[in-house]
């Protein structure tokens, strides 16, 4: 199991899990606020950019591509 931190919330997953994986089994299906809305995993393999989020201080990272790693630290993006 490894443990994440989104939006200072813990979340915890499975090793190997991507960060989106992580989110969608704890029960979020939208994370990034954008014109039109809340968004979350469109694609799910890298090609849109609905499910982008800040990891680390790292911003535009594709939740559905990254690995989720025992103690990352996950923000929601806004974009306008």
């Amino acid at each position: 199991m490894i443990r994440i931190t989104v939006d200072a919330e813990p979340l915890e997953g499975r090793d190997g899990q991507t960060i989106a994986g992580v989110l969608i089994g704890a029960g979020r299906t939208a994370w990034r606020s954008a014109q039109t809305g809340d968004r979350g995993v469109f694609c799910g393999i890298g090609v849109c950019h609905d499910c982008l989020v800040t990891v680390n201080g790292v911003e535009g990272v594709r939740a559905c591509q990254r690995e989720a790693v025992d103690g990352d630290r996950v923000e929601r993006e806004v974009r306008a």
